[in-house]
């Protein structure tokens, strides 16, 4: 096969080229054949295809995503916001904390266990390249009807490689969510967070200065694995039958992970590097291009240099490999020796591909000829930017509310809350998280089921840090910007039951096609509210990542915003758990309920939805969530309410300890099931009484005395439910769905 030379695309200009089969329109082409005054060779049309991406260049949401910046809190904690891997927070005593949550949503649909391990690893090195250890993860996930045989294929696969892949790198799993809805049959979610921690001097960012400093590749060697991967899969929507389009899903190696984690930090620790990137989407293409646009823009890249796994691969494909476990640094040549040194230690694969370079051009050669000239930016930055059409859906015109019937006696009112309780959204997802590693380390202090993680990050003071994420999808679909706007609530009120402060947020915003007006409306509405929501609560946003093209042929998933929250808590000995821990306390509700069940999970058991999403009062929750702190002393529990109500949080409480509880209510039937947000459970010793009341009043917020602790039952007003009854309902739903 002839080489294609930037020479021979001169000499040949209308030699036909497979534009369209990578992703790009017509118009982008062009655009592409203006930027270079000629054809792109074939290496440059790989780059641009994989850059231009939706996954990649964010070219449906930049223009929406520009309100985070411009809505920007003021905020003397954030040390580095969007633009980078990850953002970074200080969190005190010299600490920064990094965190972000990502998707890999359609490789782990065509393959689950390989795509949910590379998306562990993929966000895990996210963090890495900041110059933090990581030290958590989360993975908020979402899949058809639990009883559906493709989440039977799709959910076992993911959560296998969810543990397997963190499990091997020693990094514990302290939370996430597990949700079930018919719109994510054939487009599971799966997002992946990671935190890391690091001090403030060891941040590291993603820029290539300094002419004659090194382009260094280092880590795994370079495979056929993922060739187009997410970057080019994650821009295609799902037919009934199979993707459109269906490139090698990558191939993870945790072990080798696990070695490249240990030799990054220690190339950090002897200040070996300039800049750093991962190569994760796009491979190689991003990673040089980046560099080299967000330093001083000139890079020339040997690409023979490049250690193969695979002999037979051509530099097109090579440019475009999602390979795991790699890694490109821009090192000083004084310190070449000593980074190789290091490298060998760990026996890391390692070599040198390139410099950085005067000018503005990233060129790339094979074997002396030169098939790569372009500007970096044009690739990495300056991709195309549409302002695509929106429109409210038709759907919205169409909404009823609730019409199904509220139990009418006990017996209606046991059979409704045991059936809640044992719905697979509802159910103990132990049978999950079990498979997860959560207390290696040594250093989680609270996972699932609490409210947030909890992980310790100095062992002589305890300070700690806090993370949740949330999204109500239900909600986002009958009113996405105030959808937006109570997942960030949530998150905040889980972060703040354990006694942690919210500090910052990450998203991972998770549509149908961007092509569709009506998903259009919704994910502009969701970023606007997530904005403004952030604005009002004084938090602010340090990146995330957009997934488009979740759906299968025109049915798109529900609007999907999974906000994720990190809080600092100064005493991680003194955090606050969710379970009863006593008999004779005292169980209050803190909030107020309303009577709309619109987007709860009893209504979706009745096969209804509702039709209008709850109101988020955000002035309440900021005063929630200091009430939460300052009366953090006397609580002896804590449980935030949402999906699933008074019911579900109950239950949980209750089961934590197996401790029961006696509760009085004024309307049983409505009060177990709603789902008003702004609301929390907390069990207090009674001579805390008039300190909780204090608290009430000091913040005008309402609390409810529901009754107190103790014996062996739920009892509500004169309906009994044994806790063996409860542990039944709520433990055998996943063993009996997945074995």
């Amino acid at each position: 096969m002839t080489l294609d030379t930037v020479k021979l695309a001169q000499e040949n200009p209308n030699t036909p080229q497979p534009y369209k089969e990578l992703g790009l329109k017509d118009d982008e082409y062009e655009r592409i054949k203006n930027i270079l005054g000629r054809r792109p060779t074939s290496s440059e049309l790989a780059m641009y295809s994989v850059m231009w991406s939706e996954h990649c260049s964010y070219k449906s949401s930049k223009i929406h995503l520009k309100q985070f910046g411009e809505k920007a809190p003021k905020s003397d904690a954030l040390l580095v916001g969007i633009g980078e891997n990850a953002g970074v927070v200080d969190i005190g005593q010299g600490y920064a904390v990094t965190f972000k949550v990502e998707s890999h949503n359609h490789p782990s649909y065509i393959e689950p266990y390989q795509g949910a391990a590379t998306g562990v690893g993929g966000i895990v090195r996210d963090i890495l390249t900041m110059g933090a250890r990581p030290i958590a993860v989360m993975d908020p996930l979402r899949f058809g009807k639990a009883d559906a045989p493709d989440t039977r294929r799709v959910l076992p696969g993911v959560v296998a490689g969810i543990g397997g892949y963190g499990n091997c790198l020693g990094l514990p799993n302290i939370g996430g969510e597990i949700v079930f809805d018919e719109t994510y049959a054939g487009n599971p979610l799966v997002n992946a967070l990671c935190v890391g921690v690091m001090r403030h001097e060891d941040i590291k960012l993603a820029k290539a200065h300094g002419v004659g400093n090194l382009v260094v590749l280092f880590g795994a060697k370079t495979g056929g694995d993922g060739i187009g991967g997410v970057s080019v899969l994650a821009s295609e929507t799902f037919n009934d039958e199979k993707p459109t389009k269906r490139p090698s899903v990558q191939v993870g190696d945790p072990f080798a992970e696990k070695v490249l984690i240990e030799c990054c930090l220690e190339i950090f620790k002897a200040d070996l590097v300039v800049g750093i990137q991962d190569l994760g989407g796009a491979g190689l293409s991003c990673a040089t291009s980046e560099l080299a646009s967000a330093g001083s823009g000139g890079m020339n890249i040997q690409l023979e240099k490049v250690p193969l796994r695979d002999p037979s691969l051509s530099p097109e494909e090579i440019l475009m490999s999602e390979s795991q476990e790699r890694m490109c640094a821009i090192v000083e040549p004084a310190k070449i020796n000593q980074f190789l040194k290091i490298c060998k230690k760990w026996d890391v694969t390692v070599t040198v591909i390139g410099e950085v370079a005067e000018g503005n051009r990233l060129n790339i050669t094979w074997n002396d000829e030169l098939i790569v000239d372009v500007p970096p930016r044009t690739v990495a930055h300056e991709g195309p930017v549409y302002n695509r059409p929106i429109a409210k859906p038709n759907y919205l015109d169409n909404l009823k509310p609730v019409s199904a019937k509220l139990p009418a006696n006990n017996e209606e009112l046991k059979r409704d809350f045991l059936e809640l309780i044992s719905s697979p959204n509802i159910a103990d997802k132990s049978w999950v998280t079990s498979q997860y590693d959560k207390y290696v380390q040594g250093n989680t202090v609270l996972s699932y089921p609490e409210d947030s993680g909890v992980v310790r990050i100095d062992e002589k003071t305890n300070l700690g840090v806090s993370i949740s994420t949330d999204a109500n999808a239900r909600w986002s679909y009958l009113d996405p910007y105030e959808g937006a706007k109570l997942a960030l609530a949530e998150s905040c009120r889980n972060i703040a039951t354990t006694g942690a402060k919210p500090l910052a947020v990450t998203n991972c915003l998770n549509f149908g096609s961007p092509e569709d007006p009506g998903v259009m409306w919704q994910f502009a509405e969701s970023v606007r509210g997530l904005a403004d929501g952030c604005l009002e609560l004084g938090l602010p946003v340090t990146g995330g990542n957009v997934s488009f093209y979740n759906q299968t042929g025109d049915v798109a998933i529900q609007p999907t915003p999974v906000i994720g929250v990190l809080g600092v808590i100064q005493d991680v000995s003194k955090r606050t758990q969710m379970g009863f821990t006593k008999p004779n306390h005292e169980v209050y509700l803190i909030g107020k309920s309303d009577e709309n069940l619109s987007g709860s999970e009893w209504a979706h058991l009745h096969g209804e939805i509702g039709n209008q999403a709850p109101k988020a009062n955000l002035e309440m929750e900021s005063k929630l969530v200091k009430l939460l702190l300052d009366g953090q002393e006397i609580f002896e529990s804590a449980h935030d309410l949402s999906n699933g109500g008074l019911a579900a949080s109950l239950t949980e409480s209750i089961l934590k300890n197996t401790i029961g509880a006696q509760i009085s209510l004024s309307n049983p039937a409505l009060e177990l099931f709603v789902e008003t947000p702004g609301r929390i459970i907390v069990a207090i010793d009674p001579k805390n009484a008039d300190q909780l009341q204090a608290l009430s009043n000091k913040y005008q917020i309402p609390i409810t005395k529901l009754g107190t602790t103790g014996g062996y039952s739920l009892k509500i007003n004169d309906l009994e439910i044994s806790i063996e009854e409860l542990n039944k309902a709520f433990t055998e739903t996943f063993p009996k769905l997945f074995g």
